[in-house]
């Protein structure tokens, strides 16, 4: 046994080499070895020399331990010197597919120290490792003349050179501590030297986090000069870490980006805060600002939450491409779950960035605001119940301020005919009670749903609504040749509720962002929140139609709201002016995996026009894409919004095997101006990318000025499952959905 535990000692050192000279960044580790004390061992000789204590093995020799197996033209274990020996053409085999290759191994001092010569490695599928020489001293190992690269070698003749290698006089590896220490470490390109560090360091693969410097990045822009990115990563614990990012640059100041993340049972926390020296209208000042969003939870059924977006300056996210948010929301909650009910008590507070559209002391504190739904387990009258109570206190330093309670309960039954229509019965009703308090010195600055100005002093304001509601529609679904079927679904909606409902004096405080669209043409009230209320009787009718077939599909859905009488808070541009609302479609056509196109429209019934267009296009075709997003709205939302129209086209095109190229460009059609531009290049092979991308921004945000920015992008490749997670272009600008961008 004792030589069993010599030989098995000999196959782990070299284990453990292969664990030295693993890549960097990857996270795989050597297979332990079999805590079993029973070997394979098989040679063509096996020779004992009882007077010496020598055991030898020649010929094909080979040791399997159940965990890796050893092969070697000899193995000599010496008891008396307590040394083992291994050499000609020594190989291990580990579980996980790494193979390690060695002139010559010797072990002695039991089995602590050891020496090592001619030592290769294949690590994972393409890593490479070689060392002149190795020597192990307790927990130390030393190597010399080290050299590692992920990238794949050409067995052509002149073609031997990889992409890029990490190459170092000394690789020292403490395994107490689970370091690895680069001494004159050198990275080449293509062979040709372009990084040196006197020292690099960066965990064993058994470590997972580790403190250090990240990857950087730089580039340069018209209204940053020259700037350069520094992340280093702070390794806190298995559950929390941080990151701190200096970015330097010569024209616009400096800042430190930094990171805070934890991981929690049910929840988390995430903190970006941002801090930095720049001018804002030619005069230079500290600037910050602060991102985060968590949740924290409370035994099983309680949590605390919250979101963060705050910035002391009204150009420092623009300028430094932190976010293009100009009004930033924030908001803090306790929430509790149980079952189907739920309880939710918070506090919000915006900040708008935008000069001359709002004054800060105008807008709202909303603290608190009050949800609770309670929702039984068991069905009531046959049918599923809900009761819901909300109140909300919005205060402001200048206007009008106020309070409102409401409650709601609502009973719905849904339906299945024989002939399989579906019809739903629901019935609802809803009290508000509002307590508005005027402020007598600027009483025009918060206005009622009529647009009236909020009186000084305080009033109360109540209001009730009953509604009932009908659903009916009727599936048909057929099926055709193999794989295609088919669906067609009219749906009817009737509503009865009774006229009226906003009484003035009610501030539209939850209300003014407004869309007639396909996501809601079928609701019965389309207001996002509790100050308008839909009134009146009506009727949304509509077809949805759908087919399927082998590699695709096509959708479609028509839909309007019908009225006897107009409601009286819907303006001209609403989209549900007068009797006929706008008619709303949606059509899709998909062609897995390559095309994708959908379009909204909305036609008004009165003029014939088109209010509303909306066309979205995914075309892929192997390594290429393309996508083009465009919009027009002629009309406005119940009491914001403007005519907008734009344009958005990104396009990826793979060249050849290594090569990529992408451009993307935004226009402002409305206005007839660009608003970005992108144009990028890059190549990239299974160790290596490299990229460089132009942006020009041609919009101006306060002293803000258009700009125009390079941006490099370098990335080295270890063969891990985070390569496949790295982009190659640094930034894609037009990644928002259209939607979201913001016209000036």
């Amino acid at each position: 046994m004792a030589r069993a535990g010599a030989l098995r000692a000999g196959v782990s050192l070299i284990a453990v080499l292969v664990t030295l000279l693993g890549p960097p960044a990857d996270a795989r580790s050597a297979a332990p070895v079999s805590s079993s004390n029973e070997i394979l061992l098989k040679a063509d000789r096996i020779t004992y020399d009882s007077a010496h204590d020598v055991v030898v093995a020649e010929g094909h020799v080979e040791i399997d331990d159940k965990a890796q197996i050893l092969l070697a033209k000899t193995v000599v274990y010496d008891e008396k010197a307590n040394k083992v020996t291994a050499k000609g053409q020594v190989s291990l085999l580990a579980p996980d597919g790494n193979v390690a290759f060695a002139d010559h191994v010797v072990l002695s001092n039991n089995l602590r120290d050891g020496a090592l010569s001619g030592f290769r490695a294949l690590i994972g599928k393409s890593g490479r490792v070689v060392a002149r020489s190795a020597i192990k001293k307790g927990s130390m190992v030393v190597a010399r003349n080290a050299a590692y690269t992920p990238c794949a070698l050409c067995v052509r003749t002149g073609h031997t050179t990889p992409t890029w290698a990490l190459k170092a006089s000394k690789v020292i590896y403490d395994q107490s501590e689970h370091r690895i220490y680069y001494q004159n470490a050198l990275i080449e390109l293509w062979g040709v030297p372009v990084f040196y560090s006197p020292i690099l360091v960066h965990p064993d693969p058994t470590v997972k986090h580790l403190s250090g410097l990240l990857r950087p990045s730089a580039g340069t822009s018209s209204s940053l000069g020259s700037f350069v990115l520094l992340p280093y990563y702070i390794a806190i614990n298995n559950s929390q870490d941080a990151t701190i990012e200096p970015m330097i640059t010569s024209a616009a100041g400096d800042i430190v980006r930094g990171e805070y993340r934890q991981r929690l049972n049910n929840g988390g926390l995430w903190l970006q805060p941002d801090i930095g020296y720049a001018p804002s209208n030619g005069i230079w000042s500290w600037q910050s600002a602060l991102f985060g969003a968590g949740q924290i939870p409370i035994g099983d059924i309680w949590h605390v939450g919250y979101s963060a977006a705050l910035t002391s300056n009204q150009t420092f996210l623009k300028r430094f491409n932190i976010s293009n948010d100009v009004t930033l929301n924030n908001d803090v909650y306790l929430e509790a779950m149980s079952g189907r009910s739920r309880f939710l008590m918070s506090g919000f507070y915006f900040q708008d960035l935008r000069v001359g559209r709002v004054n800060q002391n105008e807008i709202p504190i909303v603290l608190p605001s009050i949800d609770y739904t309670y929702i039984p387990p068991q069905t009531v009258a046959g049918g599923q119940f809900r009761f819901n109570v909300t109140s909300a206190s919005v205060l402001r330093n200048v206007g009008a301020s106020d309070e409102r309670l409401s409650t709601e309960m609502r009973w719905q039954l849904p339906m299945i005919t024989s002939d399989g229509q579906l019809i739903t019965l629901s019935a609802q009703a809803r009290a508000d009670l509002w307590r508005v308090t005027g402020d007598p010195n600027n009483p025009g600055l918060v206005t009622d749903l009529q647009g009236n100005p909020i009186p000084a002093g305080v009033h109360y304001i109540d209001r009730a609504q009953p509604m009932l509601v009908a659903d009916w529609r009727w599936p048909f679904i057929t099926e055709g040749r193999a794989g295609h079927s088919y669906v067609l679904q009219p749906i009817v909606q009737l509503i009865a509720a009774p006229y009226g409902g906003n009484p003035s004096g009610i501030p539209n405080e939850d209300s003014t962002d407004f869309e007639l669209d396909d996501t809601d043409i079928f609701s019965v009230s389309r207001m996002p929140g509790y100050s308008l209320w839909e009134s009146g009787p009506r009727t949304n009718v509509g077809v949805e139609a759908e087919a399927y077939f082998p590699g695709g599909s096509i959708e479609g859905l028509v839909g309007q709201v019908l009225r006897p009488k107009a409601d009286p808070i819907f303006g001209v541009n609403s989209g549900l002016y007068g009797t006929r609302s706008d008619i709303v479609t949606r059509y899709r056509v998909r062609f897995f995996p390559y095309l994708s196109l959908t379009q909204r429209l909305d036609l008004n019934p009165n003029t014939g026009t088109v209010d509303r267009d909306e066309v979205y296009f995914h075309g892929t075709y192997g390594r290429s894409s393309f996508d083009v997003s465009y919009i027009r709205l002629d009309r406005q939302a119940v009491s914001l919004g403007a005519p907008r129209a734009e344009i958005n086209g990104a396009l990826t095109l793979g060249i050849g095997t290594h090569w990529s190229a992408f451009a993307a460009a935004r226009r402002d059609l409305q206005n007839s101006q660009m608003l970005d531009t992108e144009l990028g290049i890059g190549w990239q092979n299974d160790c290596l990318g490299l990229s460089i991308a132009y942006q020009r921004s041609y919009t101006r945000f306060l002293d803000v000025a258009p700009s125009t920015s390079i941006l490099f992008n370098i990335i080295p490749k270890f063969g891990g499952e985070a390569d496949q997670n790295t982009p190659l272009f640094p930034r894609n600008a037009f990644s928002e959905p259209i939607q979201q961008a913001s016209i000036p």
